[in-house]
């Protein structure tokens, strides 16, 4: 029988106006945008379901993606001409960065090379293969500088899975929570999905995000749809995201 409480619908028709804060899309320097155009037709795609206002988060990265904030400011300014010659000036592009807490992460935020979001947020990640050793400390680093940490895709790490204690032990030690919004649909599977899910129903999340990397992303981004539990539960998070950083 139908029911109107298990009707769902399409995840993008509530992303109108939405800052989007963690996503790869300045080009050529990690894995996310090879080149200014791809770059530009990740924007163009975004601007499809009226998204117009990013936060660009490339991974620092030691050993992988060693960048600074020179070559994030670099890539950042390649952009924007590139935006402006496609007349594209309606689009409002910031730059922060993903910071990976890898052994070389405290000697960063020791010597300022971090790239803080709004000036009051850094976004951190850890391994999916195992917990950093250096997590406590580095916690303890980004408050002393009096920033706020933001876990990027808490959802995504599985050995946190077999605990919501576990999370409940982050938020505890001042971690905020980020979700990725693809976690919502099947794009990185149905365990991911399961606990993005009970995170959002537990009120654990924080903020919201694409972390597009590339065009296929947005394509699965477009057909995620939503029971109504869920968009209810979501919603408030991305209002929150675009108060925190309009």
């Amino acid at each position: 029988m139908f029911s109107f409480f298990t009707k769902k619908h399409f995840l993008i028709d509530d992303l109108d106006g939405f800052i989007d804060i963690h996503n790869h899309i300045l080009p050529g320097i990690d894995d996310g945008a090879k080149s200014v155009e791809d770059a530009i037709e990740l924007i163009k795609c975004f601007g499809e379901f009226g998204v117009k206002d990013f936060i660009c988060t490339p991974h620092i990265m030691e050993n992988y993606y060693p960048n600074n904030p020179n070559t994030i400011t670099k890539s950042l300014a390649l952009l924007q001409n590139g935006l402006k010659m496609s007349n594209l000036d309606h689009i409002n592009i910031q730059a922060a960065a993903e910071h990976m807490i890898d052994s070389g992460f405290e000697k960063l935020v020791d010597e300022n090379n971090i790239m803080p979001l709004s000036k009051s947020y850094i976004l951190i990640e850890m391994s999916y293969l195992q917990a950093s050793i250096n997590f406590n400390n580095a916690i303890d680093k980004i408050k002393e500088k009096g920033l706020f940490p933001i876990f990027a895709h808490p959802e995504r790490y599985s050995y946190f899975h077999y605990s919501l204690g576990e999370y409940k032990k982050l938020k505890n030690k001042g971690l905020l929570f980020q979700l990725n919004l693809l976690s919502l649909g099947d794009y990185y599977g149905s365990d991911v999905q399961k606990i993005a899910k009970s995170l959002l129903n537990n009120n654990l999340i924080d903020f919201a995000a694409s972390d597009v990397h590339k065009l296929s992303q947005l394509e699965n981004l477009k057909k995620i749809s939503l029971d109504t539990k869920t968009i209810k539960n979501l919603k408030p998070i991305l209002e929150k995201t675009i108060y925190n950083f309009k």
